[in-house]
């Protein structure tokens, strides 16, 4: 059954006032969405650190406000401009400016332009929301490695950031392949989780404000998933065995990157860019085409947290201060 966008719909609203970001609920219609080609129910959305900046002050992910945040948004086509696209139809969508340049998925309706709208073909929209663009940002770094050649003959893959969104589905990932995973994390309870998603080895965070990174390390890794960038990077490309690859995606221990060119012309490793915005139509829908077949989550609900949207400013606080483990889940339809 198909739904169509009523006179007016909930939403939760990011206004800057007095240099500080304030979220609420409030009524909007159709005349508040932005311009586009697809027009979506929302089923469900997620929790990701950028959605928390965009309701930082000075965050650096939102240019102007109003906004309605969530940059996942996972529910059904009630309408579309694009012949792809046909009402009924389950969808996600993510990247490009849902959330941060546009209203995103915390509201019951949402459009998005159709490059950043995927079909779905065997994923509920509450899986597709629980990975998500963690989950699939995870899927694009994995790939990365493997289009790189790595096989588990190789030798180890390290994640950091492992507990996160990012980490944990990567570490899922790997460890379906054949990996021999080892997942770094600074949450010592979050071992059992990593263990049950195929971890071989748990340890903490790799380096601490008094670590200096050396040149090179010790030869350690066939490839990494970097989540955290700064000085855990730096480290991460010292430790690489010869030819190994870095699929690199985040920045939460910092955007600097105190390295040397050691590691690329001395040990020829592979430093992959993992972008999850920008990506084409085509690329974007390969990854989701490959998470619902070769690279599919094995262990989704493990990862998965549900909450209502009533219950997200919590979820937002605490994954900016990384007491976040796993997924969380935004449950929009329904859930006001």
């Amino acid at each position: 059954m198909t739904t169509s966008i009523p006179d007016s719909f909930a939403a939760l609203v990011a206004r800057e006032n007095d240099g500080a970001v304030i979220l609420g609920r409030e009524t909007l219609t159709g005349a508040d969405l932005p311009d586009g080609q697809v027009t979506i129910a929302v089923h469900y959305s997620g929790v990701n650190y950028k959605d928390a900046l965009a309701i930082t002050p000075r965050g650096g992910v939102v240019r102007n406000y109003p906004i309605v945040p969530g940059i996942d948004v996972a529910g059904e086509v009630v309408a579309s401009t694009d012949p792809a696209f046909a009402p009924g139809d389950q969808v996600v969508a993510h990247g490009g400016p849902i959330g941060t340049d546009q209203h995103g998925g915390y509201a019951e309706f949402a459009v998005a332009p159709s490059d950043q709208v995927v079909e779905l073909a065997s994923l509920t929209t509450r899986e597709a929301a629980a990975i998500g663009t963690a989950g699939f940002t995870a899927a694009m770094s994995v790939a990365a490695l493997l289009d790189h050649g790595l096989t588990p003959d190789n030798g180890p893959i390290l994640v950091t950031g492992a507990s996160g969104g990012v980490g944990a589905v990567s570490v899922d990932l790997l460890s379906a392949l054949g990996f021999t995973v080892t997942a770094s994390s600074g949450k010592p309870d979050a071992a059992k989780l990593l263990t049950d998603l195929g971890a071989t080895e748990v340890v903490g965070r790799l380096v601490d404000d008094e670590t200096k990174i050396r040149p090179l390390g010790r030869s350690q890794w066939a490839g990494a998933v970097d989540c955290v960038g700064g000085t855990t990077l730096a480290y991460v490309l010292s430790t690489m065995q010869h030819s190994g690859a870095v699929a690199a995606s985040g920045l939460t221990g910092g955007a600097a990157l105190p390295t040397t060119v050691m590691p690329f012309i001395l040990r020829g490793v592979a430093l992959l860019g993992i972008d999850s915005v920008l990506i084409g139509a085509e690329l974007r829908r390969s990854i989701w085409g490959r998470i619902e077949t070769d690279l599919r989550p094995q262990h989704l609900d493990s990862v998965i947290t549900e909450i209502g949207i009533g219950d997200l400013d919590a979820s937002l606080t605490a994954i900016k201060a990384g007491k976040v483990t796993g997924r969380t889940v935004v449950r929009v339809k329904d859930g006001f």
